[in-house]
């Protein structure tokens, strides 16, 4: 073999070497690849493996539960309003039946677009359309948000025809509150209006459910707790669009409360009437329990208003409204009690050792603190005279009281009549009290960074200055005057009635000094209510309360000044004498005297409770001026 066929050789056979390498190499490779492929397909298989399991076994209950939930429904069953009653059975705040249109925010495809569309349909404001996205957007999405009530069969149809294009919107019917005495029991019974922000932010979203109204003010307020109730549930089955097709569970709600009141409908509307054209307030007690029997404050607001959302014209109304009808006189206003005050500045008087109930005082036009020239002057121009305890009561002198004050000192008065229970709240079941003021120096160096002066306590001894009362508090003073310190916190409620310690002095004879002093005001020829004696023996107290003070030099003449800077006229009184079924205190804004303006409304009030009926009608008569 020559060179050249050697060397051709070593190559062919190198060729074939290579040859059988790329075949094994070539093998290695695929079987490689199918390993690593056989090994993706496993990691595959058992990822879909363990996922199916997953899906089977461990999360089984939560897909059961929506697939559940596109086939079932859960509707909230507000609960029914506990009603209100008088004493008589009346009904003073009802539920009516009603159809109401509601959004579940949830629910709305495109909850911008339906917004729009019902403000268009029902002709919602712009005020109302802004609070109900308030309340959307501070609501929880899956509750339904009330939209209006009241429909009328127009809208009805209206959103029936768009259902389509509306899928969040509902039409349910409900129950709304209404009010049928109207303004005769507005401040009282309060009202109810829709839940927004600020109540959607103090409570409980689950107990209020499906609810649309809560107590705004009065006793709806009050007990909103009790009268509320608890929302009851509807589980229900629905077809593909969502119609109802079966009820599958009903869990019922539980109805609020019913509530009775110690208030009688028709004394009320005798003291509303009695009261007449004048602002103020009437409030009748029975002294033996405490149970208030009337209040009444005017002028007065329809609560129905309220209800749905009062209008931003009608609201505007009530708040620049001169009279301020909102504003509770009864237990929130709070004026200068007048003479008002003198039967408890004789027990304490009593009390203190300050008085002798048979000692003669000579009472002139005036009185005068030692060393000074102010003039405190009587509101009898020439004076009383002579008088002792019983008739500067009946007489309702100034002077004597003047001289009693001074002598006896701002801290004793203000120990005393705190004790009475003046200058703090009463208790009564309403919000908005008003605790009044009973003056000290410490209040006024606290309040006013200012010293006391004994000029201050001479006033003060007439219930004027700075001493402030509710009507509430003199209604509570008479009850106690007339049970010669028993005493009984006011109440509205059956259930919440609670007698308090009674007042105890060092004689039981300064009760009835004091007592008989209130029994000459009306049955004594000299007495600053004579007027309205009556067949039943009635012991009252007038009193006029200052709107602004005269000067010094200068005589009060009604005729010459504006209605609003007329006096406030005030009375108390109880009834009968000898064993007391009813107090009534009345104040009549700028009514002038005590004697002509409110103790007849309180005699009318009186002949009602006790069943009298007058011979002839009590005159509203104006006196210029005096007790």
């Amino acid at each position: 073999m020559s060179i050249r066929e050697a060397i051709r050789d070593a190559h062919i056979n190198r060729a074939y070497d290579r040859r059988l390498n790329d075949r094994h190499l070539s093998r290695q490779i695929f079987r490689r690849r199918v390993l690593l492929a056989a090994l993706i397909a496993l990691l595959v298989f058992t990822v879909l493996l363990w996922r199916a399991a997953f899906l089977q076994v461990d999360r089984h209950e939560h897909f059961s539960e929506m697939a559940e939930n596109n086939r079932t429904r859960t509707l909230v069953i507000p609960p029914e309003r506990g009603r209100i009653f008088d004493d008589g059975g009346r009904v003073v705040a009802d539920n009516v039946a009603t159809y109401q249109a509601q959004i579940v925010p949830e629910d709305a495809d495109d909850l911008k677009r339906e917004l729009s569309m019902l403000q268009q349909v029902l002709k919602l404001d712009d005020d109302t359309l802004h609070d109900l996205k308030e309340r959307i957007k501070f609501g929880r999405s899956f509750d339904p948000i009330l939209v209006k009530s009241d429909l009328t069969p127009v809208e009805m149809a209206k959103l029936a025809q768009l259902q389509p294009w509306l899928p969040g919107v509902s039409v349910e019917s409900s129950l709304k509150r209404v009010y049928p005495y109207r303004q005769l029991l507005a401040h009282v019974v309060g009202y109810v209006g829709r839940i927004n922000v600020a109540d959607l932010k103090r409570i409980n979203a689950d107990l209020y459910q499906g609810t649309q109204y809560i107590g705004k003010s009065g006793i709806e307020r009050e007990y909103e707790d009790v009268l509320h109730g608890k929302p009851g549930f509807k589980t229900v089955e629905v077809d593909a669009v969502g119609r109802v097709v079966k009820v599958l569970k009903v869990v019922p709600p539980v109805a609020g409360q019913d509530i009775h009141l110690t208030l009688d409908v028709p004394l009320q509307g005798i003291a509303a009437a009695a009261l007449g054209s004048y602002s103020g307030a009437v409030v009748a007690e029975d002294p033996t329990t405490g149970a208030i029997k009337a209040m009444v404050s005017r002028p007065s607001f329809d609560p129905n208003l309220f209800v749905d959302g009062i209008s931003h014209k009608n609201y505007q109304a009530l708040l620049n409204d001169p009279e301020r009808p909102l504003f509770d006189r009864a237990i929130t206003a709070t004026y200068p009690p007048g003479s008002t005050i003198k039967p408890v500045m004789a027990l304490a008087g009593l009390q203190y050792g300050f008085l002798d109930p048979n000692k003669k005082f000579f009472a002139g036009p005036y009185f005068q603190i030692p060393g000074d020239k102010h003039h405190y002057r009587d509101w009898r121009k020439w004076g009383h005279g002579w008088v002792d305890l019983d008739q500067a009561i009946t007489q309702s002198c100034d002077v004597y009281f003047y001289d009693l004050a001074y002598r006896m000192g701002i801290d004793p008065m203000h120990a005393f009549l705190t004790e009475f229970g003046l200058g703090r709240k009463t208790g009564i079941d309403l919000p908005g009290e008003s605790s009044g003021l009973v003056p000290s120096p410490e209040w006024k160096r606290k309040t006013k960074n200012l010293p006391w002066y004994p000029g201050e306590t001479v006033i003060a001894g007439i219930g004027q200055g700075y001493m402030l009362t509710t009507v509430l508090q003199l209604a509570q003073t008479t009850s106690i005057l007339a049970e010669s310190g028993k005493r009984y916190r006011p109440w509205l409620v059956a259930s919440n009635k609670d007698k308090e310690p009674s007042i105890e002095l060092k004689s039981p004879s300064f009760w009835n000094d004091v007592r008989h002093g209130m029994f000459d005001v009306i049955n004594s020829p000299h007495g600053t209510a004579r007027r309205i004696a009556a067949p039943y023996l009635i012991a009252g107290k007038t009193g006029t309360a200052q709107v602004f003070t005269v000067a010094q030099n200068a005589s009060y003449n009604a005729k010459d000044l504006a209605k609003k800077l007329h006096d406030h006229a005030v009375f108390i009184g109880f009834a009968p004498y000898d064993d007391p079924k009813i107090a009534v205190a009345v104040m009549a804004e700028h009514g002038g005297s005590g004697s002509g303006t409110a103790a007849p409304v309180a005699r009318r009030v009186m002949d009602y409770y006790l069943g009298f009926e007058p011979k002839k009608t009590v005159k509203m008569e104006f006196v210029k001026h005096g007790d």
